[in-house]
């Protein structure tokens, strides 16, 4: 069908792209606004750049909702997770995390433990989004708490949980890769200790360093004795309360199914309410649907805990389902495909190679709004040109990794993006620039590949 069609030029497939990126830079750069607009005229330019080439609506219609079709587990899981945050601040299960929390951690080693914890936990999950929406909403509530800057806060949080989600065996991410390019999973995972430890070792050196600069002055007591009389006096604290929060750990670890996993923490988060909250069925439905009305006479905490709910799930939800429409018909009109294949035709060192499947990964992640996209698109179409100079398929799934499932959570219309900032409460492109692991290890794999580093050839084995 495409190639009777014969229609889509580079120029063509560059106007969608060029034309969403401007709408995007100018409303959320100068004009202020949520990228939900942007990219729904996007998806419109899209739309009639597909029609120019011969596209009917109907083929187009069938693309975004192929491409939304990848987003309806994770948005399902993201409604879960807004009903678990509701349930469990009720329940007292949050504001335990922060009260110990607060007890024990201290300012100055606060983001570099912090990291520490979430990569850890993802190991054990492989899960990003399972580590932010469990223990990184605790943290979130300490580092706050000990007068930290959250956006710092929530990229070392972020930095953490993408180690996990990169390096663990039961990431659907770790697994997904390899299987693009028919390499090992194990073999994989230690071909990507060339780029991860680095990046990782790197970004905990500079969460060092934040926290000597910005958590070495006076710690204010006075406010760490407000907010821990505040959270005493408006719930009943106590170690009992932490087992929701270990449950979704340890189902996840176990590697259970997610939705009925999460709706097992948000059962237990309802029931933990019920019994030490003594809250009603009718308070325990509010929190699960509207989040948690904090009015604990300490601002600091109110602004802490008023959150969670599936509403609060729904901006994200809409900006998922728009970001995949466009994805979805920029795929079905052959566009990405096109100025990939434009920019195959001109390269010729290895290391140039490399560059361009990292630019290529997140420019994926950028335009389809999905982070498995971002590693499937670029996997295909990269696959001959790495066989042509007889390099390891390892070396193309690390790859393929280090930019396409780190860089997702640095794009404020991605779902992984999207997840994040509301999960944690820090805008996208607040936390972006903390979210050291993410950005470094990328970095490095270009810097690798020019240097002809951890590239393995075929005819190593």
């Amino acid at each position: 069908m495409r190639e009777k069609r014969g229609k889509m030029t580079f120029g063509l497939a560059l106007i969608p792209v060029l034309g969403t990126a401007l709408l995007l830079f100018w409303g959320i750069i100068f004009a202020d606004l949520d990228a939900h607009i942007p990219l729904l005229l996007g998806t419109v330019i899209a739309a009639v750049v597909g029609m120019k080439c011969g596209y009917s609506w109907k083929e187009m219609q069938d693309g975004i909702v192929k491409g939304i079709n990848h987003a309806i587990v994770p948005i399902l899981i993201l409604s879960l997770v807004g009903i678990i945050i509701g349930s469990w601040i009720l329940a007292g299960t949050v504001p335990a995390l922060i009260y110990y929390g607060l007890q024990i951690l201290s300012p100055v080693y606060f983001l570099f433990t912090a990291c520490i914890i979430c990569s850890i936990v993802s190991l054990a999950t492989g899960s990003s989004w399972t580590t932010a929406g469990t223990i990184g909403i605790a943290l979130i509530g300490i580092g706050h708490g000990l007068g930290l800057p959250l956006p710092m806060v929530a990229g070392a949080i972020i930095s953490g949980a993408y180690f996990g989600d990169k390096m663990s065996p039961l990431s659907d991410t770790t697994t997904l890769a390899p299987a693009m390019t028919g390499s090992d999973l194990f073999d994989h995972i230690r071909h990507m200790l060339w780029t991860t430890i680095p990046g990782f070792i790197i970004a905990l050196v500079l969460y060092l360093f934040l926290g000597f600069r910005y958590g070495s002055g006076t710690l204010d007591s006075t406010q760490i004795n407000g907010i821990l009389n505040a959270l005493n006096s408006n719930f009943e604290i106590n170690v009992i309360l932490l087992i929701p929060a270990l449950y979704i750990i340890i189902m996840a670890a176990m590697k259970k199914p997610p939705l009925p996993t999460l709706f097992g923490g948000a059962l237990l988060g309802a029931l933990f309410a019920l019994i030490f909250q003594g809250a009603s069925i009718a308070e325990i439905l509010d929190a699960m649907h509207y989040g948690y009305k904090a009015d604990t006479g300490l601002e600091i905490v109110d602004n802490l805990l008023a959150r969670g709910g599936l509403d609060s799930m729904m901006w994200t939800i809409s900006l998922i389902i728009i970001a995949l429409s466009y994805g979805g018909i920029l795929e079905k009109i052959n566009a990405l495909e096109v100025i990939i294949q434009k920019v195959l035709s001109v390269v010729q060192r290895v290391g140039s190679l490399i560059a361009s499947n990292v630019v290529a990964c997140i420019l994926s992640n950028a335009l389809l709004g999905d982070q498995f996209l971002g590693i499937i698109i670029p996997g295909r179409m990269y696959k001959s040109a790495y066989e042509k100079k007889g390099i390891h398929p390892k070396t193309r799934s690390r790859i393929l990794e280090d930019a396409g499932t780190l860089t997702a959570a640095l794009i404020p219309w991605t779902a992984c993006g999207a997840y994040m900032a509301v999960t944690l409460g820090v805008p996208t492109l607040a936390y972006a620039k903390f979210a050291f692991l993410n950005y470094l290890v990328p970095i490095i794999s270009i810097f690798f590949g020019f240097a002809g580093i951890a590239v393995a050839k075929m005819n190593e084995e």
